[in-house]
């Protein structure tokens, strides 16, 4: 869909922004950096003991700016792109006889590999010498790395080395090999040469062999010349099977455009086999050393703010996600037992192991509503995929259950009131500690225990009657002189909070609430919101008001998310300020969250997927590909008129076929593969087909 000439797909500037921090990122599953920044992550390589554990640093040698000589005389124009198409980074100097670029990548398909090529092509006649400077600061020293130098493996020098304290007494210390091909000073055009290209590979891996066979298979697709076309092609595959755009603003399109393709980076290509997930922090793997975007920590930002656009985009992706959480358990159960508690808690910071590594106890011990959102997550990965495998026989059940049984151990009744009470809690507002009953934290186990029990049901399993009878009688604070929910035993309006925390009510946490108390609960919280909160709190007050059909209103509270993003490359900042973590993926996954389930009130059920479509103010058409769904990949698109739903292919003989069943008049549409489906637009829901099921004839193209 275009509004505008401008390509929303292409960020591009004359300049660098002053804050280093606010450089594009180049990140694959297990490589990230931000473009000419010293320091290179990888996935799941952590130094430091418990609360101080800290991605470690390994030196980059993608850390090379191009510059031509002070002497050339030259005029120059300057360029940098950000090219989300491809993936990667160009940055172009043109003068009156040449074209010199730099691109660096982070290798899609080769995800050990990252990659920066330099090419300098004649744009005028003359046969003059052209050479290219290329800066370097790197050095072969980590602060968290006993690095060594090794012999050169095909042409590629060789470091290697082992972090220096693991996250727990007698853990491993986890070892790093990093082969790189060597950059010189200076570049050259000869005198007979109309263009030419020279590449260099950065490849890292967790023994010497496998930093060979990577660096062996990078250089065979570099000899035939396929090394970048690889990539390319892969990011190409990748946009083809999925998109989120809108006929409206250009800025919102880049918004959009620019929030999914740094959180698709992260992700493994879908189909990539050996795939393991160690987790998604809040500024990504290009953030995350000591002092730094959280240290590169896990917390509910992965489960509930980036998890949703992912499974709905990329179930594969999803599920590794979950298994990170599988394989942290044990971590999760020593947390609970220190705290003297029954189940699983999972840590508010986690990172190898899953046990506690916050550097402030108050946070560990008090924000457990991150058991919820994780729970929410497999919740929403079992409807959306009727993957019985990851319950049944990959430790997904444990999980569910485990967090059942941390409820109902953390619970207390109250005589008095007749009902369980939830003490001492931190809510998603920071701003109150110690409080009890956190209304947002108590519907979390409501659902975590409901969602238990009927797995139980569903896989055989025994379910014990205080699952269903805490979640019944847990205390759900309401105000009903008022109608509206208080965030906490005590609340009173006006008492200012740092974010979304009541109006996570409904969406995204399953909670029934009526229009007119879903109304009073964004009201009296929109009014007492911090403005320095985090980024992905207005996401939420725009999804609310979608659901009431206020248009202008979720507008103008989805445009307050714009202070978040950093111009030029769309880089979303935590703060409005600028302060905070960058790469800020959590204020990504908000603002995607908005679009993606705002736009079209998609909810996921354990019935289908709902929707109740809505155009924001300014926009006048939404176009989404490559929604999954029990196996089956849709594009659903709508304008103020009219819907399109088409099921675009299936993932085997076991994906069920589907229908579109319209509200109020429960019409159902068969949605056939290869078919599309339209109807003017109203609320419904994509679900299996029922049998036998009385259905209108739809209008099939």
């Amino acid at each position: 869909m275009e509004d505008a000439s401008e390509d929303p797909t292409i960020f591009t500037a004359h300049s660098l922004p002053g804050d280093p921090r606010l450089l594009a990122t180049m990140t694959n599953t297990y490589l990230g950096t931000r473009v000419y920044h010293d320091t290179l992550h990888v996935s799941g390589v952590y130094n430091g003991a418990s609360g101080d554990t800290h991605r470690a640093v390994l030196p980059s040698p993608l850390n090379v700016q191009l510059e031509v000589p002070g002497d050339t005389g030259d005029q120059l124009t300057e360029t940098f792109v950000l090219d989300t198409n491809t993936g990667s980074f160009l940055h172009t100097l043109e003068g009156p006889s040449f074209r010199a670029s730099q691109r660096i990548y982070a290798h899609r398909v080769l995800p050990h590999v990252m990659a920066f090529s330099v090419s300098i092509s004649r744009v005028a006649v003359g046969d003059c010498p052209v050479t290219v400077l290329l800066r370097s600061t790197f050095s072969p020293e980590s602060p968290d790395l006993g690095l060594h130098l090794g012999p050169d493996f095909q042409g590629a020098r060789y470091l290697y080395g082992r972090t220096l304290t693991p996250e727990q007494p007698g853990g491993s210390q986890q070892e790093v090999h990093m082969l790189w091909t060597p950059v010189p000073p200076a570049l050259t055009l000869g005198e007979r040469e109309q263009d030419r290209t020279w590449e260099f590979l950065t490849v890292v891996g967790g023994s010497q062999a496998e930093a060979r066979a990577c660096l062996t298979e990078a250089l065979q697709l570099q000899t035939r010349g396929t090394l970048y076309p690889a990539h390319a092609q892969a990011w190409a595959q990748l946009w083809a099977g999925c998109g989120l755009d809108v006929l409206g603003p250009l800025p919102l399109r880049q918004a959009l455009r620019g929030a999914l393709y740094y959180l698709l980076s992260a992700l493994p290509q879908p189909g990539a086999p050996g795939y393991t997930c160690h987790g998604l922090s809040p500024g990504g793997l290009s953030n995350g050393s000591r002092e730094e975007c959280y240290w590169g920590h896990v917390f509910w930002d992965q489960d509930l703010w980036m998890f949703p656009n992912i499974l709905m985009f990329h179930p594969e992706a999803a599920r590794a996600l979950l298994e990170y959480r599988v394989r942290t358990l044990g971590g999760a159960l020593d947390n609970a037992r220190k705290l003297g508690y029954q189940g699983a808690k999972f840590a508010w910071e986690s990172a190898g192991s899953g046990l506690e590594v916050c550097p402030e106890d108050i946070y560990g011990t008090q924000e457990i509503h991150i058991n919820g959102a994780v729970a929410l997550a497999f919740q929403l990965y079992y409807h959306a995929t009727q993957d019985v495998q990851l319950f049944r026989e990959a430790g997904g059940w444990g999980v569910v259950r485990a967090v059942a049984e941390f409820w109902c151990s953390r619970v207390e009744w109250s005589p008095e009131e007749g009902t369980y009470h939830l003490k001492g809690v931190m809510p998603p507002d920071e701003y109150h500690s110690g409080v009890n009953n956190s209304v947002y934290t108590n519907v979390l186990v409501q659902n975590s225990l409901r969602f238990a029990a009927a797995l139980a049901q569903d896989l055989g399993q025994p379910v014990p009657s205080e699952w269903l009878v805490v979640a019944d009688k847990i205390k759900v604070p309401f105000d009903p002189k008022q109608n509206f929910h208080p965030e906490f035993d005590g609340y009173q309006p006006g008492e200012e909070v740092k974010q979304a925390d009541v109006v996570l009510l409904g969406y995204p946490v399953p909670f029934h609430l009526s229009p007119h108390i879903r109304r009073k609960n964004l009201e009296i919280y929109e009014a007492v919101t911090s403005p320095r909160g985090p980024a992905m709190t207005w996401s939420m007050f725009a999804v609310g008001w979608m659901e009431l059909k206020d248009p202008w209103r979720a507008r103008d509270l989805l445009e307050r998310c714009f202070a978040h993003i950093a111009e030029p490359f769309k880089v979303w900042t935590e703060n409005a300020d600028g302060s905070g973590a960058v790469n800020f993926l959590t204020g990504m996954g908000g603002f995607l969250q908005a679009a993606l389930f705002g736009f079209t009130g998609f909810r996921i059920t354990s019935a289908g997927v709902t929707f109740d479509p809505i155009c924001l103010a300014g926009v006048s058409g939404v176009c989404i590909r490559g929604l999954s769904y029990q196996g089956n990949k849709l594009d659903f698109s709508f304008s103020k008129g009219c819907m399109t739903v088409e099921v675009k292919a299936q993932a085997g003989p076991w994906a069920p076929p589907l229908e579109a069943e319209l509200w109020p008049t429960h019409t159902r549409l068969p949605l056939l593969p290869g078919h599309k489906v339209s109807f003017p637009c109203s609320a419904g829901r994509i679900q299996r087909s029922v049998p036998e099921a009385a259905s209108s004839a739809p209008r099939v193209s």
